[in-house]
Formats: structure tokens, C-alpha cells, sequence
């Protein structure tokens, strides 16, 4: 494996004071590898699950001690991937494109918050091959358009910061080309033999984002509106019976709608991940619930 870039990722999180939730996140890390490493994948452990991940408001997750632990345990739940695609909310570009296989820099796309997070640093080893992974499973007339600077936007490099902090596994981003349930369906599928590989395959959203509508006292009190957990409720039913159909319906089927999305962007990665599953019917398994400024944070995995 490409030995990753030195220091740099280190050297930032060096700048975090030492009371701050991800500086002690970061040295329960160091601990718990110290005592037991992330073991590595092998073929012998199968495919490794697809993922949906709502990845959090910002950086907020790097502040909240009920993202920080969670996130990490459910990485070393699992292999050491030999890989990561993820397929975040906050990249929409059709035709489908990758991002650069080794960026200069990350994606800070967002503000309002503390300039330290500007400066944080994700510097993952060259995902070349997993580039050239993607593009061998897409038909010729879809091949993945190679960005040479695109980063890392904060769907994927945020949440992967808190699971995997060394920042030693290949790291690729995939478009959002679509908003079409049965075509993320299509392309999660396309998707399937990376997981036999070892690689984790990642749909980054949020089970709600209702921004527009976020109000000064559900963000500062967690207040939970009842169109979001309206929505959460019906999504968490219709996965424990893998309904894909019902799912596919939830612009027009979902209470809570079109407040829970009132753009579609943070739900449709779903579809990829449910694609990517061995069978998409299946019930998935819940890893992380509850509620985060009002937003559903439900995530998931699949087999």
C-alpha cells in the first residue's frame, strides 16, 4: 500500500486544545489500537457491508461525543477496508466523475464555525486503483469523468476523520450523478464486486435535512420536529421490511415530506447503498439512531 503523506493530518489535529471532544476521541483511538489494531480484510471475511452514514451538520460531529464514539465503533466493527467510495450529498455532477485520486486539498463547504476545522487535514493514500476499479465495473458509454483537484467534501471526509483518524486507507469520491431512485439502484449495483474486494462502499446523506426549517431552538436544544421523525419512523419501517418500492415512492409517500427534504440530495445516496447490497430487500441493520439538531441521524448497514 502507498505509504500515506507525512504528517500532515497529524499536525493539524496537534492544533485542537487538548479539552476538545475530538482530542480526546483521538486519544481513545490511539489506546484502543495500542491494545488491539484494526484488523485488516482478507477474502476470507466475505464482502465487506455497504453503508448508509448521515453524516452530521458540519464539523458538529467532531463536538459531539454521541457521534465521535459511535462512528468509531462501528468502524472497528468491521475489516480494515482496502478501500473506501463514498458517494456524498454535497457532490451532484452528471455525468458520474470520480474525484482526484490523490488531492491537494479537502472541501471545506460550510461555515459559521470555528476557522481550527478550515485547517483540518485528511491525507489519504493515492486511490488510483480504485479509480481505475470504478470505471472497469461502468458500462463505456458511462465512464467516470477523472477530476484532477477535486478534494474530499465534508459527506466523506468529516465522518471518515472521526472512523478512521491515520487517514491510511485509499479514499475515492464518487458523484451523485442522479436523483432517480432506480438509477442509484443501477450504479450501487455496478458497485457490488468492490465489496468483494474489501473495499467499503459509502452512500453519505442525512435520513432527514429539513435546513430551510431548522429553527434557532431545535438547533440549539435538539428539538425534534414532528415532520422528522414522521419520516424517520416511516423510512426506519419501510428498511426493516426492505421495501425498496415504498422507499422509491417518498417524495410522494413519506409523511413529513417535503419538509424532511425539502431538496432530495441527503436521502438519495440511500438507493446507491441499498444497490451495492447483496439483495436490496433484505432488512437492513440499524447501527446509529436518535436525533442531531432536530435531523434524524439514522444510519445503516447492508450485507
Amino acid at each position: 500500500m502507498t505509504t500515506p503523506r507525512p504528517t500532515s493530518t497529524a499536525l493539524a489535529d496537534a492544533r485542537i486544545p487538548a479539552a476538545h471532544p475530538f482530542a480526546e476521541h483521538l486519544r481513545r483511538v490511539a489506546a484502543l489500537d495500542a491494545a488491539e489494531p484494526l484488523r485488516p480484510w482478507t477474502p476470507q471475511d466475505g464482502p465487506l457491508p455497504g453503508l448508509f452514514l448521515s453524516h452530521g451538520g458540519g464539523p458538529l460531529p467532531f463536538e459531539d461525543p454521541d457521534w465521535l464514539g459511535p462512528l468509531h465503533d462501528w468502524a472497528r466493527s468491521l475489516p480494515r477496508p482496502t478501500a473506501i467510495l463514498v458517494v456524498s450529498a454535497h457532490w451532484e455532477s452528471a455525468p458520474l466523475s470520480v474525484s482526484a485520486d490523490r488531492p491537494d486539498e479537502l472541501v471545506y463547504d460550510f461555515g459559521g464555525f470555528d476557522p481550527m476545522y478550515h485547517r483540518f487535514r485528511y491525507d489519504t493514500p493515492d486511490a488510483g486503483a480504485l479509480a481505475r476499479q470504478v470505471a472497469g465495473l461502468m458500462p463505456d458509454t458511462e465512464q467516470p469523468h477523472r477530476h484532477a483537484r477535486r478534494g474530499l467534501d465534508h459527506g466523506a471526509w468529516v465522518p471518515l476523520k472521526i472512523m478512521y483518524p491515520a487517514a491510511d486507507i485509499p479514499v475515492l469520491q464518487l458523484s451523485l450523478p442522479t436523483d432517480d431512485p432506480d438509477r442509484l439502484l443501477a450504479v450501487g449495483e455496478r458497485l457490488r464486486p468492490l465489496r468483494e474486494q474489501g473495499v467499503l462502499v459509502i452512500g453519505s446523506g442525512h435520513m432527514t435535512h429539513g435546513m430551510p426549517y431548522l429553527t434557532r431552538e431545535m438547533f440549539l436544544e435538539n428539538q425534534v420536529p414532528g415532520w422528522s421523525s414522521d419520516f424517520d419512523t416511516w423510512a426506519a419501517e419501510a428498511l426493516a421490511r426492505g421495501d425498496v418500492a415504498e422507499l422509491s415512492r417518498f417524495r410522494t409517500a413519506a409523511p413529513g415530506m417535503p419538509y424532511a427534504h425539502p431538496t432530495v440530495e441527503h436521502f438519495t445516496p440511500l438507493f446507491l447503498t441499498l444497490g451495492a447490497a447483496a439483495d436490496p430487500t433484505a432488512p437492513v441493520t440499524t447501527t446509529l439512531d436518535g436525533y442531531s439538531v432536530g435531523f434524524s441521524r439514522r444510519s445503516f448497514q447492508v450485507a
